[in-house]
């Protein structure tokens, strides 16, 4: 996890599928218009747990004690993104963050669950 401004370049390449749609100047203004901060989540079926927290990408339509459903109020104002594939992160956590800011961990010898067998 790290706060950042984020770079123009970044941005960029990061909407790059959204280049061509009407709002992409505003969104490229908002998300540069102050910090952000970028977090590596992993896990078992991480995309498909994320997503279900954050809820749905139209704020008007996330579910009450989903991320988007609490704290954003217009789509054009998301508050949060998550990729939407294993494939879409790889591609993004390499666009976001340095290898040398990744952490690999393992739970070494401890319970697989965190409560006692």
């Amino acid at each position: 996890m790290k706060m950042l401004q984020a770079p123009e370049h970044v941005l960029a390449e990061h909407y790059q599928d959204l280049q061509r749609k009407p709002f992409y100047p505003a969104l490229i203004s908002y998300m540069s218009s102050g910090p952000v901060v970028a977090m590596v989540w992993e896990g078992y079926n991480v995309v498909r747990a994320s997503r279900a927290m954050i809820g749905h990408t139209d704020s008007a339509e996330a579910a009450p004690g989903t991320i988007r459903g609490d704290f954003s109020f217009h789509i054009s104002r998301n508050v949060i993104h998550a990729s939407d594939s294993v494939e879409g992160a790889q591609r993004e956590i390499m666009l976001w963050f340095q290898s040398s800011e990744l952490v690999s961990w393992a739970d070494v010898g401890h319970h697989s669950s965190v409560y006692p067998a």
